[in-house]
């Protein structure tokens, strides 16, 4: 079935709306969810999901949104699938105060911010813009991230949810929505009820280009590396002083450049160390391990501990101690066991017009947990590009065939039960 009626989107002004409400997450925050304002966007998603006819649409105490779109086929067989997006942004970049800009009728040209000229985002740096010739770009300022990851995913299942309702020769059974926070900072999904969820297969809208489909991620491990040194007063230190400080500076130096991300791509893995503290008799550095195949996490694992220990035998005296807990897995072990939740994924592209890919991500989605909670749950592209940066942008035009994607989607799964 085609979507034979024009469809009066509704995603751009719902997504300038979105950006404009500071959702940043807190990774030093303990509560749930990391920061109170995340549920400002939450209260507003709830009034306007009422407002389009969603009436169990609610804001629960740990800050996700859950509604329904009532079935409206006969058949009675349908499976149950959810549409999700989180609503956090980035700690990486001020979410404060963004201001988004359109850019209509993009030519290639180089686009200059307006609150912060020497913010340039130019098509030699992303060189995804030539394929938005004649779009509209949506920027922020200069002075902020914009934000697209992920309230455009956001914006374009609240339009979903919209045209659903008002289209009602758009066949499908009950769709689910899902709104998370804390995304950013690996939270997401840590407080999902599956149960009361209830659906088959899930799809998060949080990839990029117009026409990606992702049904693979890393496999992801934290590791802290706690090493003890001997402190002793510095002016009588000589012979006598091992700083724990400068060890760990030697570790992070003697680390194997190829196994860094800056200089690793496509399938291969890395150990990246993210951040270090303390002082003289006892530094701490934590790390990230990140790689395909779960296998070779521990093997990543590895490395830091024979480099530390590389390290230590020139301080006698001083010892470490490694603690590695695992973050999230790749989704395609899951996915792989239910084949038709990519299958419709991708010709739900295929009927919105687009050329289909299907990728993998060097990252994670709130799909990878979700996978592994019985949420079968691959991710599809939003449109969102530069993430976590001023540069940050993406294009009414994919935003909208992200709309038509998910009606598809909704479709295909109702003509194939």
């Amino acid at each position: 079935m085609e979507l034979n009626s024009p469809l009066n989107f509704t995603v751009t002004d719902r997504f300038l709306r979105y950006v404009t409400i500071d959702t940043q997450s807190d990774p030093n925050s303990e509560t749930i969810p990391s920061t109170e304002k995340q549920k400002d966007l939450g209260r507003a998603l709830v009034n306007e999901l009422i407002a389009i006819g969603l009436h169990d649409a609610h804001l629960e105490e740990y800050g996700y949104v859950y509604a329904t779109v009532p079935a409206n086929s006969e058949k009675g067989d349908i499976p149950v699938i959810c549409f999700c997006s989180h609503m956090d942004t980035a700690p990486d970049c001020s979410g404060t105060g963004v201001k988004p800009v359109i850019h209509k009728n993009y030519q290639g040209q180089d686009i200059i911010l307006p609150d912060d000229n020497s913010q340039i985002i130019r098509l030699h740096d992303h060189p995804e813009l030539k394929s938005q010739l004649g779009n509209d770009i949506i920027t922020a300022s200069g002075l902020t991230l914009l934000g697209a990851d992920n309230k455009a995913g956001v914006a374009e299942i609240m339009d979903a949810c919209y045209q659903l309702i008002n289209h009602p020769e758009i066949k499908h059974g009950k769709i689910r929505i899902l709104f998370t926070p804390d995304e950013e900072i690996g939270r997401g999904v840590d407080k999902v009820d599956i149960e009361k969820l209830g659906a088959y297969a899930g799809y998060t809208m949080d990839g990029e280009s117009a026409g990606n489909m992702e049904n693979e991620t890393f496999s992801a491990d934290g590791a802290k590396l706690i090493i003890n040194g001997i402190s002793v007063h510095p002016g009588f230190a000589k012979g006598k002083m091992q700083s724990a400080i400068k060890i760990a500076g030697q570790i992070i130096a003697a680390l194997p450049h190829d196994l860094s991300p800056e200089h690793t791509e496509g399938k291969q893995g890395f150990v990246h160390p993210i951040s270090i503290s303390g002082h003289i008799e006892t530094a701490e550095i934590e790390f990230i391990i990140r790689d395909f195949e779960d296998e070779k996490l521990a093997q990543h694992a590895e490395v830091i501990r024979e480099t530390a220990e590389a390290a230590l035998a020139r301080f006698p005296g001083c010892s470490y101690n490694l603690e590695v807990k695992p973050q999230y897995r790749n989704m395609k072990k899951m996915l792989d066991q239910h084949p038709e939740i990519v299958e419709y994924g991708m010709e739900a592209i295929k009927r919105a017009g687009l050329e289909a890919r299907l990728c993998s991500i060097r990252g994670g989605t709130d799909g990878s947990r979700l996978s592994f909670m019985g949420l079968p749950c691959p991710n599809i592209f939003a449109g969102e590009h530069a993430f976590h940066s001023k540069h940050e942008w993406v294009s009414v035009q994919d935003m909208q065939k992200a709309v038509e994607t998910i009606l598809h989607l909704c479709m295909i799964w109702e003509e194939r039960a």
